[in-house]
């Protein structure tokens, strides 16, 4: 999942046209599904309103639809989850599993999408005051679980669910690094798997790197550790190193293609064949 990025204060982000043609190239490079957002949710960020978040990614959603992979809208609020189905998009992936606006669940069960159903507590503003677990590893599986009955009770299908433990999502830099080490639990939920840690600021303070386009390698090296861990989704900013990585992994651990061309089909029809694994 190749990570399009339309905030201002994203360091991927370098206009309209450089992203579009950005998204053009992850496509080249391997990438199986493009996943767009225009508000930033990282610890701390200000919030801003659905229309100056639609703004942003309607056109390049609108650009990139038809070329080939699904589309996913990065987005908590149900407007511009509507907004960006209607203009091509086919995942919904919402860092608050659902839970920030109310509405979202019955969108999403209508349109008959899939979902990602991240792990997360409080708002950008509260979370990291939120990262206090007397179990890891239980209390998020607990929390994940709670949404995934919570959505299928709306209406969601549960083949179009898959959960992302949420990493740097109410979690600190240790706590991060326990949950990829657990990840293998997380299949005990019995659905796919999307880990996001591409360039994170985990890796920044573990490996010694503070600028983040110099975190590839340390991205990579736990992209691959997720895998073997028991992800199926992982979402990058570097596609091309880590299509290469995932291939030689592939090769040499005889591994079936884990993130195989084709696992959407070519038109990523909404609801519609299966997430990879």
């Amino acid at each position: 999942m190749g990570i399009l990025n339309a905030t201002p204060d994203s360091f991927a982000n370098q206009g309209e046209a450089a992203t579009i043609a950005r998204g053009r190239e992850m496509i080249a490079q391997g990438a199986h599904i493009l996943d767009i957002g225009g508000e930033s949710t990282r610890p701390g960020a200000t919030p801003i309103s659905p229309v100056e978040e639609q703004s942003r990614v309607l056109p390049l959603i609108k650009a990139l639809a038809g070329q080939g992979v699904p589309i996913s809208i990065d987005t908590r609020n149900t407007s511009t989850m509507a907004a960006a189905l209607n203009a091509g998009a086919s995942i919904v992936n919402d860092v608050s599993g659902l839970t920030y606006d109310p509405d979202a669940a019955p969108l999403v069960a209508g349109r008959g999408c899939r979902v990602v159903l991240m792990h997360s507590r409080g708002t950008p503003q509260t979370m990291q005051e939120l990262a206090n677990y007397a179990d890891l590893v239980a209390e998020v599986k607990a929390e994940l679980a709670e949404r995934i009955d919570a959505a299928v009770r709306a209406g969601v299908r549960h083949e179009n669910i898959a959960i992302d433990p949420g990493i740097g999502f109410a979690k600190t830099a240790s706590q991060n690094v326990e949950l990829l080490r657990r990840l293998s639990e997380f299949t005990t939920l019995g659905l796919p798997i999307l880990v996001g840690v591409s360039r994170k600021s985990f890796i920044g303070k573990f490996g010694g790197e503070s600028d983040p386009s110099r975190r590839v390698p340390g991205s990579v090296a736990a992209a691959l550790f997720a895998l073997v861990q028991g992800a199926s989704i992982l979402r990058v900013h570097d596609v091309a190193e880590t299509a290469q990585a995932v291939r030689i992994w592939q090769l040499l651990a005889a591994k079936p293609n884990v993130m195989g061309s084709g696992a959407y089909g070519p038109s990523g029809v909404q609801g519609q064949g299966p997430w990879p694994s």
